[in-house]
């Protein structure tokens, strides 16, 4: 859909201003432009998997998949809260199709065994949702010995993606990422995060800033596959995320944060939308937006080629015994 001056001038200065376009204010306006609903029942028969979907914006993603009439499979750590998840799907979608998988996405090996094992069963996959998170208070190395927050939002959807290639053809993916990433720049010369006084918060960011570039990359590698490649941003929303992690932001924002569904909004219309969107976009509130806030700080070439080959080779053992 093609915004009408006045309209591509507001939602120009919403997205500016943060609050006006991260909060429930920007749906609230932007519908009034945005792009169409999917058709009813548009995922009827099709299969999509979604990340760390055992609450927040997972969850809300899987319910709107659901309504649309998709067969929703939700990964998480644990099996209690999946089974939690699954049940109050089917009390708002009694007849929703809902499989859940016990599965830690920052387990690189284990993530590749559990594609290899989901493909047996599920042989092609409509979507794949990338939207586990963590935000760790301390530094933490997995089993495997990568820092916590890059196993969790970089590494480990690099091999799910990766590994899922083939049920993957003609589908699409869709990274659900922050608008956080506007205030880091690519630090392809530390990925780990081994110099500096870590912070959660920061390294929660800097993964979000790697996911945007992962994502231009994989839509280059997928594209002769069909495979077509987003990321999106939900703003401002009130999941465990935001009020358990940022309580203080959370504090000072809550009568304007958007709930679960909004948020999730986006990443629901990416997998669902007929509309012919391309690949490689980052989106929020349906429309495509800059990886950038300004035109500074922009990842060079070689910053980008060096990230690359650090993911290849830090995934490379995972992949190759898949």
């Amino acid at each position: 859909m093609v915004l009408d001056h006045v309209a591509a001038a507001a939602d120009w200065l919403m997205d500016k201003s943060l609050v006006l376009g991260y909060t429930r204010i920007g749906p609230a306006v932007r519908r009034a432009w945005w792009p169409h609903d999917p058709a009813p029942r548009a995922l009827v028969g099709r299969h999509v998997l979604v990340t760390g979907a055992s609450g927040g914006l997972g969850l809300a993603t899987a319910r709107g998949l659901a309504r649309l009439g998709a067969t929703v499979h939700l990964t998480g750590r644990h099996a209690g809260r999946l089974d939690a998840a699954r049940a109050s799907l089917l009390d708002a979608e009694p007849l929703a199709e809902v499989v859940v998988h016990v599965a830690d996405v920052s387990d690189l090996a284990g993530t590749a065994r559990f594609a290899h094992d989901l493909m047996t069963d599920v042989p092609r996959l409509h979507a794949l949702v990338h939207n586990a998170g963590v935000m760790p208070q301390r530094r933490t190395t997995t089993p495997e010995g990568h820092e916590l927050a890059l196993a969790t939002h970089v590494l480990g959807p690099h091999v799910l993606t990766q590994a899922l290639r083939p049920a993957l053809s003609d589908g699409r993916v869709v990274v659900v990422t922050s608008g956080g990433a506007y205030g880091q720049r690519l630090d392809a010369a530390d990925p780990e995060y081994t110099q500096g006084d870590y912070s959660g918060v920061t390294a929660y960011a800097r993964t979000k800033r790697m996911q945007l570039v992962l994502t231009g990359l994989w839509a280059g590698d997928l594209a002769a596959e069909g495979i077509r490649v987003h990321s999106m941003h939900p703003g401002w929303a009130a999941t465990p995320g935001v009020t358990e992690s940022l309580p203080r932001f959370a504090a000072l924002t809550g009568p304007l944060l958007r709930d679960a569904d909004s948020g999730a909004d986006t990443a629901v219309w990416l997998v669902a939308t007929s509309d012919p969107i391309g690949t490689g976009g980052f989106w929020h509130d349906r429309r495509r937006r800059p990886t950038h806030y300004a035109p500074v700080g922009v990842e060079t070439h070689e910053q980008v080629e060096q990230f690359r080959e650090f993911v290849t080779e830090a995934t490379r053992e995972a992949l190759s015994a898949s």
